[in-house]
């Protein structure tokens, strides 16, 4: 009788589960903030503040489970060198795991990323290699095969590395956060799409539990995903990268689920910065571009329901802290090297908070 046996000891993977379900344990979920809209509007808005993890953005939920994904389908194991195609934040949450398990991680990422989000995935013990163009996908592929190592490749495997149906996913958190609000079910949910897995997730959460919520997934400039959609064709592709980093991608990617999306807004990049420029004032702290671009998503769809004269929430998700794009987004001379106007964004959200009425 024949055996073929490739099994190996499973100490390393047992344990490295048990680090990742122990650094969840010690986390606290993320907060749900009220948007500061005029009280008398019938309509509320909600952030998902996923600037609170631990690595500072939305792709710590993701990189927990792309981890887990990959060590329990045995590709990554004790030594196995991590690549990551990553415009920054997804790198800088798989350094921090990477770095937990005592894995070497490397961050396959465009020359354009901004120089905090560098810093901070070097901080975390990450490489990082820089690519000019968009294609991040084949340096990794040719990384990883050169160190014997492990391609994570988010863009493929991000709408199946999370359990959309619970177990603690950012849809099931946010109906949980909503249940005592004036409008428990939101009339929309508005994300953007980075790999498509946050849109999935949701998409299919919101069927499941049998949700009346619709969902909107912005897109910026240069992006995909929006001709993707308006097109019905998941081979659409732009060859340009986005300035709106985490969100924006030149193909559509693997993880897009357009199926369970029912509307895409796009945003342009003048947009997406003068508003994240409007919202960091009104919170009092700095958020990123792809809330910005959120935001706009979130306010053109108030403003259709105030136009209606209908009431209802609406939630959508801070993904990232701004100071990150201190060289960038909020620096006039880099907006103005990019031969961005902010002034007609910025009168659209004037008055959009002052009136209601929406124009963009």
């Amino acid at each position: 009788m024949k055996h073929c046996d490739r099994s190996a000891p499973r100490d390393w993977v047992d344990n490295a589960v048990r680090l990742i379900d122990a650094d969840s344990q010690r986390s606290a979920d993320t907060h749900l903030l009220r948007y500061p809209l005029p009280a008398h509007w019938p309509v509320q808005l909600y952030l998902k503040d996923e600037s609170t993890h631990i690595t500072g953005s939305l792709k710590h939920r993701l990189a927990r489970s792309l981890f887990l994904y990959a060590i329990c389908n045995g590709w990554v194991t004790e030594g196995t060198t991590v690549v990551e195609a990553s415009s920054g934040s997804t790198a800088v949450s798989e350094a921090y795991f990477a770095k937990l398990l005592g894995l070497e991680f490397v961050a396959v990422m465009p020359a354009s990323t901004s120089p905090q989000k560098v810093a901070l995935i070097e901080a975390q013990g990450g490489r990082c290699h820089f690519v000019d163009g968009p294609d991040l996908y084949g340096a990794a592929k040719r990384i990883a095969a050169e160190s014997g190592g492990h391609f994570m490749d988010q863009f493929t495997h991000a709408e199946r590395a999370t359990d959309w149906r619970g177990n603690n996913n950012i849809a099931e958190s946010i109906f949980e956060q909503m249940a005592l609000e004036t409008h428990p079910v939101p009339q929309w949910i508005v994300v953007g799409a980075g790999t498509g897995g946050t849109s999935a997730t949701i998409g299919r959460y919101i069927r499941y539990r049998r949700h009346a919520t619709k969902l909107a997934v912005v897109d910026p400039e240069n992006s995909a995903f929006y001709g993707g959609f308006e097109n019905a064709d998941a081979t659409f592709t732009t060859g340009l990268s986005s300035r709106i980093e985490g969100i924006g991608r030149p193909r559509v990617e693997p993880s897009f689920v357009g199926q369970v999306v029912d509307r895409m807004i796009a945003v342009p990049d003048a947009a997406s910065i003068a508003t994240a420029r409007h919202a960091s004032a009104e919170l009092g702290r700095r958020v990123g571009g792809s809330t910005g671009t959120n935001l706009w998503g979130a306010f053109s769809l108030i403003g259709e329901l105030l136009d209606a004269g209908e009431s209802g929430s609406v939630v959508t998700l801070l993904c990232d802290g701004g100071d990150r794009y201190a060289s960038t987004y909020f620096d006039d001379n880099w907006v103005a090297d990019q031969a961005l106007d902010l002034a007609s964004p910025t009168e659209i959200l004037t008055e959009f908070a002052l009136t209601g009425k929406w124009r963009g």
